[in-house]
This record gives C-alpha cells, structure tokens and sequence, in this order.
C-alpha cells in the first residue's frame, strides 16, 4: 500500500504532500524527517530505503508484523518526489510511477489543482489504479488526460 506520496524541492520545501495513512504527528514533522533522511544520502545510492524512523511519525505497521516502512525516492532537478510504501509494493514499480508522474516545481506552483486531480486519477486510497498498468483498451491515461487539457494536442 501507498501510505504518502510527498514531492518537495531540495531546499526541504513541500510541494505536495498526500497522506493516506493517519498521521501521529504533524505533516509538517514527517516531511522534515523524510527530507533529513533523503538529502544525506549521497547520489550513488539507491533509491529504496528502509525507514523504521518514521514508526514514530505514521505509527507501527498493522497487525504487529516485522515489515518496515520504505521510502522509494527519486530525484529530478529541484524536486524529490517520495512516496512512503509498506512490503506489498514493488520499488521497481513506484519507480515507475514516479517517472510517470514526473512534474516541474512550476506546474506543482501553478497548476496545483490539476497535479492533484491527475494524482488522484493514478492512486485512489493508497492504492495504485489498475489502469495504469495495464497496456491494451481504452483506458484514459493520466497523461491522456492532461493532454487533453492542451489546446492544439490531439486535435486532430
């Protein structure tokens, strides 16, 4: 499951931040923890990381398991876009999310509501829409979307 999808610049100062687990502290204190533990990693590191920091922050995973909290992380330009995920999601695959959901600081300034909404379209709850992975049908996209929105693209 998607507990939090966050993108803030590298100055720590959020952009987006969407929760879909209650919080036990403020969100304000879980992104600062989650831009200390990602801005001191060096860049030839991996983008997965193992966080039993934040247990404190979005509090101890369900049931009493062992599993940890991950942050798969990725870092474009000014911004880091981060989503806080549990063992039943693939790195690879938020990976990819990522990637798909690449957006610049000035759309996430501008243009917030429309991020929100293409957000909303690719996770409802937590969970990754099933949409998005699958390849065949009529399936309107994220991007399909957001190219409707341009005027001349698709016009034809």
């Amino acid at each position: 499951m998607i507990h939090a999808v966050l993108i803030f610049n590298t100055s720590g100062l959020p952009r987006l931040a969407k929760f879909y687990t209650p919080l036990h502290q403020s969100a304000e204190t879980v992104i600062q923890k989650i831009f200390s533990l990602i801005s001191a990693r060096p860049p030839g590191l991996c983008n997965f990381l193992d966080a039993p920091e934040l247990e404190a922050f979005l509090g101890p995973k369900e049931g009493g398991s062992d599993e940890r909290w991950r942050v798969v992380y990725r870092g474009y330009a000014t911004l880091y876009f981060v989503f806080v995920v549990d063992s039943s999601e693939s790195e690879l695959g938020i990976l990819d999310l990522i990637q798909v959901f690449n957006v610049c600081e000035l759309d996430l300034v501008f243009h917030f509501d429309e991020v929100h909404h293409i957000l909303a379209e690719v996770i409802q709850g937590g969970l990754e829409e099933d949409g998005l992975n699958s390849r065949g049908g009529n399936l309107k996209t994220p991007l399909g979307w957001l190219t409707g929105k341009l005027t001349g693209v698709g016009a034809r």
